[in-house]
């Protein structure tokens, strides 16, 4: 006689699926009832595991360049820029981007044709984390509905078997005619 494999049990037990055709969140689940273990995982350190160093950088540029910080910054950098090239240096007749400031121009548009799409970048990055906490939820979710389905179980083999101690200890009646 061939004995079953445990997943393959918990599978068809609780899932009433085959091994094969469960999803990877519900294969993991069972594995981790199988060891004992608990399943919950924080999204953003599982996040943070699979990051690679561009998913990273992408992540500090937009939370710097989507701060107040960056942006009073960048105004004063903007302003001492205007007026450097206007006032200071023009009166030394040394202004290298004078009005209507057409390198600055560009600077700002190079910076923006840079930042959006690592900005979007990171926003993809976000979006994926949300995935994935959803996922992650599903796993607990799952979980905690296969062990309160577990413990009806056992809680119905309990009075199953209380109740046949119950009936074995009554009197028989006798037949009548």
């Amino acid at each position: 006689m061939s004995t079953i494999h445990p997943l393959e049990y918990l599978a068809q037990q609780l899932l009433g699926k085959q091994l094969h055709a469960l999803e990877p969140e519900e294969t993991h689940v069972l594995e981790k009832i199988h060891q004992h273990r608990p399943v919950s995982r924080d999204a953003a350190d599982v996040s943070d595991q699979m990051a690679t160093v561009g998913e990273r950088l992408s992540d500090r540029v937009a939370a710097i360049g989507g701060s107040w910080g960056f942006i009073v910054g960048f105004s004063l950098v903007l302003l001492g820029w205007m007026l450097l090239n206007t006032d200071v240096l023009q009166h030394f007749g040394l202004a290298f981007d004078p009005y209507p400031y057409i390198f600055l121009n560009l600077m700002l548009s190079t910076l923006a044709a840079v930042q959006a799409p690592i900005i979007m970048m990171s926003q993809n990055r976000q979006a994926a984390k949300d995935r994935l906490a959803a996922s992650l939820d599903f796993e607990v979710n799952l979980r905690a509905e296969l062990e309160i389905m577990r413990v009806h179980e056992k809680i119905d083999q309990l009075i199953l078997a209380r109740l046949d101690q119950v009936l074995a200890r009554l009197p028989e009646k006798p037949a009548r005619d």
